[in-house]
């Protein structure tokens, strides 16, 4: 216990604190005040005090008075039994208690005579360990004292050697000067004297050097070693291992091999492939990698990365003149709708044109750019399909326009891809002015399609919201003039202005291949003025603008800003949606093209790195039915458009895979293409060239010619289907009530059974039923009408079944009679 306050012990003992101070007093112990301390041992001479005032020491309390003491006692008492005769008997009864008590003061005193010994024993322990760590102390200075001597003599020796073999090596060095010095007295020079004698054997003058110059020309004795070179005086070598690692900054373009990578931050090829198996990327030295997956792999080593853009060759391009002033600018305007509402009709009237019976179908499958000339103004117009197929069309119509005319008819309503069209709008930020067609039909309901379109945002002026409507009729042309002037008048609202001079640039709406024409691209000015001759960058391909056309065909020099034209020259047919620009030079737009393809290229190869989760998936592509296609149509938006409606028709049993999709006529490496990847061609509007029909017939491929982009998707859907497996189905036939079970020395068991609906026959499988239970699943062994055996029992009629293999029929039970269907699946 350690030491406490006098308060704070008469508080333990209960006691007033004055009294507690004069026993204290009268036991020799000395305290100032309450607050003083006392310790353990004034505490035990206090308890010593106390005893030897109040009675006998605590020795002889356990030396004179007994141990223990037993009480004994005995308690009689008369219990009363009844006996068997009814005359009761008394019992005596005896209970003898015996109890031990003992005294307490022998257990406390053994227990402090125990607490004493360990004590004792705890303090011996101690007292070892103290001198046992002592020794190692001791030991380890000594062995400390002893190195430290060890290693100053050392360094002495070294020291006392180096000045040695100094002040040897300067003693030789001095002796050698001495004798150069006095060899060079000795010796007299001499000039090169040249004797015109010949001698026998030469036949050549002699040629005689003096000594002097002779002994420049004697070979150099091989330097010895380095032996004025010490190490340091404390015997460490002078380079050291980093105490932590070395962090970089590491620069990462949007490609970059594994090597490549590996060298900018210094570590081993080897190591940094693990790293790149432990993020689920497997890859060779050689390969690359894109650019997120390389930031990944630095900071994953502990390095910082620093993505850099490695198109500093783009960044000259200019696209538009400095210093012009924006001047204002037709608007552009996309119709969009769902298949047939008449969005082209609609367009054809306003162009005085027929459009749409030009189209396959009478539904439109390209995009058209057209400009119009009214009273007020030049409206450029892209007509864009409605089809659920060309979805990346219509959002590529809203990317490029200013304002979306909505074309809904009157008497069908809200259709899936008008809601579509909404959304594109939406997405591209551009106001929509709706248009209500085919109001001169009888059954058009103009009030209800306000009400569908309000529930998809689209609110009407006249219901409070900010939309135009205006019904209109592409057959009688009604409402054509309103829809014109709302259209400028949103057009002066949107003050729409664009740079006229200087190169042009825009955005490519279609492109094709043609035959006698090479690329064509349909493209839309947004600001500049794009001339014949002006070398031409789109995408990834270049050229010189051969030629320029319009909508109509016709042969135009220059097209401003918000213009579609035609355009011949380009290399190759660039991709829908891509930029072009107007470059200095066409060796620029050359350089700047095979730039971009070869970046496009590593790009290509940098994601398809094989990782972990592609290995597993390759293994299950064995188990999935796959329709490999090769795509070919007349632009290419169709060959788009068509490459993600036929993706989109796989599923986890069938699948269609793409082998290859282009924009022209059908070749010979096309058709060999197929054959490689044993594919069908469908071909969207083109035609096979005689050397690819000569492949054909010979190869025997496959190929369909489409010019409606449904019947094609139709067509692949249907092969996909017949791919499919089967799926077998339960179509119950008959039940029969078992009546009462008979035994048959033949068959075992028989059912007495009565048909209660449909047949049962004798080659169909059956089950057998307990309480609605399926027991038992299998067929019958025999079935009669009476004695005669039996193929087949109608509805209301019994008979005998004897269940095959099974000997358990009860009365009560059901015999299920079942056959198995066929059904053929489909997507």
């Amino acid at each position: 216990m350690s030491d406490v306050t006098v308060s704070q012990f008469a508080d333990a003992l209960k006691v007033p604190v004055d009294k507690l101070m004069k026993q204290l007093d009268e036991a020799g112990i000395r305290v100032s005040g309450a607050d003083d301390r006392i310790s353990d041992e004034a505490k035990s001479e206090l308890l010593s005090h106390l005893r030897r005032a109040h009675g006998r020491p605590s020795e002889e309390v356990a030396t004179s008075g007994p141990r223990k003491i037993t009480l004994k006692r005995k308690t009689q008492s008369e219990i009363k039994v009844s006996a068997s005769l009814g005359r009761a008997r008394t019992v005596s009864v005896e209970v003898r208690t015996k109890r031990t008590y003992i005294n307490r003061g022998v257990l406390e005193e053994q227990a402090r005579h125990a607490q004493e010994e360990i004590d004792r024993l705890k303090e011996v322990e101690d007292a070892a360990r103290r001198a046992v760590e002592e020794e190692q102390r001791r030991k380890a200075d000594e062995e400390a004292r002893r190195t430290e001597d060890e290693k100053r003599r050392r360094s002495e020796e070294d020291a006392r050697r180096v000045a040695d073999e100094d002040l040897r090596r300067q003693a030789e060095q001095r002796a050698r000067e001495e004798a150069d010095r006095s060899r060079k007295t000795a010796d007299k020079p001499a000039r090169i004297e040249v004797d015109a004698r010949e001698t026998k054997s030469y036949h050549r003058p002699e040629l005689h050097v003096s000594t002097d110059m002779t002994s420049r020309y004697k070979k150099k004795k091989p330097l010895r070693g380095r032996r004025g070179v010490s190490a340091p005086a404390d015997g460490r070598h002078a380079f050291e291992m980093p105490t932590q690692p070395v962090k970089r900054e590491v620069s990462i373009p949007e490609t970059i091999t594994v090597a490549e990578l590996a060298q900018k931050m210094a570590v081993k090829g080897s190591e940094l492939i693990k790293t790149l198996m432990n993020m689920g990327v497997m890859a060779t030295i050689n390969q690359p990698l894109d650019q997120d997956t390389a930031v990944l792999v630095v900071e994953e080593l502990g390095h910082t990365a620093k993505t850099t853009r490695a198109d500093a060759l783009e960044e000259g391009l200019q696209t538009a003149a400095a210093g012009s002033e924006a001047a204002p600018r037709p608007p552009v305007v996309t119709i969009m709708g769902h298949v047939d509402h008449g969005k082209t009709s609609l367009l054809d009237f306003i162009r005085r044109a027929k459009v749409a019976a030009g189209e396959a179908g009478g539904i439109t499958q390209h995009i058209g750019a057209y400009h119009v000339t009214t009273p007020r103004g030049i409206i450029t117009f892209i007509d864009t399909p409605g089809h659920a197929a060309f979805t990346s069309m219509r959002a590529r119509g809203a990317q490029v326009t200013d304002i979306v005319v909505l074309v809904v008819a009157a008497d069908d309503g809200v259709m899936p891809q008008t809601i579509e069209a909404i959304q594109h709008a939406r997405a591209a930020e551009v106001p929509i002015l709706v248009a209500l067609n085919k109001i001169d039909k009888p059954e058009a309901e103009p009030d209800r399609v306000k009400a569908e379109l309000v529930q998809q945002g689209v609110i009407p002026e006249d219901y409070g919201g900010d939309t135009i409507f205006v019904p209109v009729s592409a057959r009688t042309g009604a409402g054509v003039d309103q829809l014109l002037e709302a259209l400028l008048l949103q057009a002066e609202v949107l003050e729409l202005t664009a740079v006229g001079d200087g190169p042009a640039a825009g955005v490519v709406l279609e492109s094709s291949i043609e035959k006698g024409r090479g690329a064509v691209a349909t493209v839309l000015v947004k600001s500049g003025t794009l001339k014949s001759g002006d070398p031409i960058l789109a995408g990834q391909e270049f050229g010189r603008v051969r030629a320029m056309f319009d909508e109509n065909g016709g042969a135009v020099e220059s097209a401003g800003p918000s213009i579609p034209v035609q355009v011949l020259g380009l290399s190759n047919p660039p991709n829908a949606g891509d930029e072009f620009l107007v470059i200095e030079s066409e060796r620029k737009a050359r350089e700047v093209a095979l730039y971009r393809q070869g970046k496009y290229r590593d790009v290509k190869l940098a994601t398809r790195t094989t990782k972990i989760e592609d290995v597993f998936s390759q293994m299950e592509e064995g188990r999935v039915q796959i329709v490999p296609v090769v795509i070919k149509a007349d632009v290419q938006g169709s060959a788009e458009a068509l490459r993600e409606s036929l993706t989109r028709l796989s599923t986890g049993e069938v699948a269609v895979k793409v082998v290859g999709s282009g924009v022209g006529g059908i070749t010979e490496s096309d058709v060999m293409l197929a054959v490689a990847s044993k594919a069908r061609i469908v071909a969207f509007n083109v035609r096979a060239d005689g050397a690819a029909r000569a492949a054909l017939k010979d190869n025997g491929v496959d190929i369909r010619y489409y010019s409606i982009i449904y019947e094609a998707i139709d067509d692949v859907r249907d092969a996909l289907s017949g791919m499919l497996a089967p799926e077998v189905r339960d179509q119950i036939v008959g039940l029969a009530q078992v009546r009462e079970v008979f035994h048959s020395s033949k068959f075992g068991q028989v059912a007495g059974c009565l048909v209660a609906e449909g047949y049962v026959r004798r080659n169909n499988p059956i089950r057998v039923l307990r309480d609605n239970v399926v027991i038992f699943e299998g067929a019958l062994e025999s079935l009669r009408r009476f004695k005669d055996d039996v193929n087949e029992v109608r509805a209301g009629t019994e008979c005998g079944i004897a269940v095959k293999d099974y000997n358990d029929v009860r009365a009560g039970d059901q015999i299920e009679c079942f056959e198995r269907v066929v059904v053929t699946r489909t997507l």
